[in-house]
């Protein structure tokens, strides 16, 4: 390493006195059995996101075991600390809403500690991005490692998984289809072991993406939680970690707008969640990178959707494990990504692809024969979303994909709850469903509440899907012609707030195109009576915080006093 200060003299305690500081502090951490041997090493953290709360990180004690082994192995000093630990389901009023707590906790840990280099174990859904927003935020040397996928479940003969097939059964339980009992039963097998969703939902497209940007090891996005694999690729973690310290490779020079790229160009490819462009925006603003939707799309058009696995195909992630991993999808684009980017191992991308195994499979399609053609997602304009909109098209009707009909407004969650299921509901099957106030202010947090229910009265009737648009997110792992992320939101004054119920709204996705088919005349009239919108600001807390400097979707949904001043986009313009 160079003459910078590492280990134990690293961001020392203000005293006024640095070799007092110095003392101090090995004279505490002694207390915990460490010899001067152990703390002249270099010191590698090792984030504890383990929770009781959390089952996506159930398996976080093996593997900080494991890191650490890894870490010992290779010459240097590991130490474990507790950060904040979030799961989708157990985090009111959604997750999105502390997510940037995580990562500012994260990334003061990492400042106010003597770290050399750490590793961050993360799982479900918020906490890889948190903490990739962290590493972006700060110049110590970084590497990702996931708790890995669950593997998948049964239900009377057929296999099932979280949570693609939670919300199919529970849609059959709503329209009468299966009963209570058999609800139970399904339930019991759908989260049947440690780690995330074993689907392409969220937690699987942030592992894919932070192995694609080149934030973690190779080979490491699909490794099952509960397999061998994953402790061994923890061990390889630590030890590399301790290189990284040597070496002092920052994520900033990993984490370039070329590796952005790339993983947005991967985010295409396997299907991945929209919450994943919300959160890639989100890591790249911490660098000074503005989103370009425009070129976003412009990648899904030359990139189609090649992994065979739910929602979008049928297999798991353990199957693309077995498959080869991310490898076998970055070896089917390797056309289109930028091979001479710098991963955590030290190699390129391309160096890295070269060393992977080849061999026969059927998860991932060839580049000429996919899944579904034009990209998963599409980014969407028109009067009714000017700062952008998302729709997973490899998820949707495509009957629906071109749609006009009658809008049917929901003002609020709660206005959502109370209303989607009376039989008395002026709706039909060719209706467009719409929620608004549940945005990143208007909720707030932007949950995952764009998954708007079938209606009662038509799921009994057999229907399975509608074009739904809202400002809220949806889950990765769900399905369907929905529209999300609307921009700006209805909260702050974006056009969502001002549709009205029987409005005739116009979805075009091979047009790029969602309108709400009302003169301006009339628009400029209910902005008019509309007045002043916003949400009320608490007098104190995280949530006053929030709600004063949270952006919206096409900006990450990060607080805007923690980006630093623009200097590109991303992803960057092709050659």
């Amino acid at each position: 390493m160079s003459e910078r200060a590492r280990g134990m003299r690293k961001n020392l305690t203000s005293y006024g006195d640095d070799a007092f500081s110095v003392f101090l502090r090995k004279a505490f951490v002694k207390a915990m059995g460490y010899t001067e041997d152990a703390v002249e090493r270099p010191i590698v953290g090792i984030t504890d996101t383990f929770s009781g709360f959390n089952a996506c990180h159930r398996n976080v004690p093996e593997l900080i075991e494991a890191a650490k082994r890894g870490v010992m192995l290779a010459g240097g000093l590991p130490v474990a600390f507790p950060t904040i630990s979030i799961h989708e389901s157990f985090a009111y009023p959604t997750s999105m809403f502390l997510r940037n707590l995580m990562a500012m906790d994260t990334e003061e840990m990492l400042r106010a500690q003597p770290l050399d280099s750490v590793i961050l174990i993360g799982g479900c859904d918020k906490t890889v991005p948190a903490q990739l927003m962290a590493a972006a935020s700060h110049d110590v040397p970084a590497i990702q490692l996931v708790t890995g996928p669950m593997i998948a479940g049964s239900h009377r003969g057929r296999p099932v998984g979280a949570c693609t097939d939670c919300r199919r059964f529970w849609g059959a339980f709503r329209a009468e289809e299966i009963d209570e009992q058999e609800l139970v039963e399904a339930g019991e097998e759908l989260c049947p072991s440690a780690g995330t969703c074993m689907v392409m939902g969220t937690a699987s497209t942030m592992a894919c993406v932070a192995e694609a940007i080149g934030m973690m090891l190779p080979g490491g996005a699909a490794i099952p939680a509960v397999a061998a694999a994953r402790l061994r690729h923890a061990e390889l973690a630590g030890s590399r970690a301790v290189a990284l310290a040597e070496e002092g490779t920052t994520p900033d020079r990993i984490m370039t707008p070329e590796a952005f790229a790339n993983a947005f160009t991967v985010l295409h490819a396997i299907g991945g969640s929209t919450n994943g462009v919300v959160h890639l925006a989100a890591i790249a603003g911490r660098l000074g990178l503005e989103l370009d939707l425009e070129a976003f799309d412009a990648i899904g058009r030359d990139c189609p959707v090649l992994v065979d696995l739910r929602p979008t195909g049928e297999h798991f992630m353990e199957d693309l494990h077995k498959a080869g991993g991310l490898a076998t999808v970055l070896r089917e684009i390797r056309h289109l990504l930028h091979l001479d980017c710098l991963t955590v191992n030290g190699r390129t991308l391309g160096e890295n692809l070269a060393a992977a195994k080849v061999f026969s499979q059927s998860v991932v399609r060839p580049f000429d024969r996919p899944i579904h053609a034009g990209g998963a997602l599409a980014v969407l304009r028109g009067n009714l979303g000017p700062g952008g909109a998302l729709i997973k098209q490899a998820a949707a009707d495509p009957e629906l994909l071109v749609h006009e009909g009658r809008a049917v407004v929901f003002d609020s969650l709660a206005d959502l709850a109370a209303r989607i299921d009376d039989p008395d509901l002026d709706v039909a099957a060719d209706d467009v469903l719409v929620l608004r106030g549940a945005g990143p202010k208007g909720a707030p947090g932007m949950p995952e509440a764009g998954y708007v229910p079938i209606p009662k009265k038509l799921a009994r009737a057999g229907v399975k899907d509608m074009v739904r648009l809202s400002d809220a997110r949806m889950s990765g792992t769900a399905f369907g012609t929905i529209v999300l992320h609307i921009t700006p939101e209805a909260a702050v004054g974006g056009p969502l707030g001002l549709v009205e119920n029987g409005d005739r709204i116009r979805l075009d996705v091979p047009a790029r195109r969602l309108d709400l088919l009302v003169d301006e005349a009339t628009l400029a009239r209910r902005r008019e009576r509309q007045g002043e919108v916003g949400p009320e600001i608490p007098e104190r807390g995280y949530r006053r915080l929030y709600l004063e400097t949270v952006e919206q979707a096409d900006r990450g949904c990060d607080f805007d006093f923690l980006r630093p001043p623009a200097r590109g986009k991303v992803p960057p313009p092709r050659a």
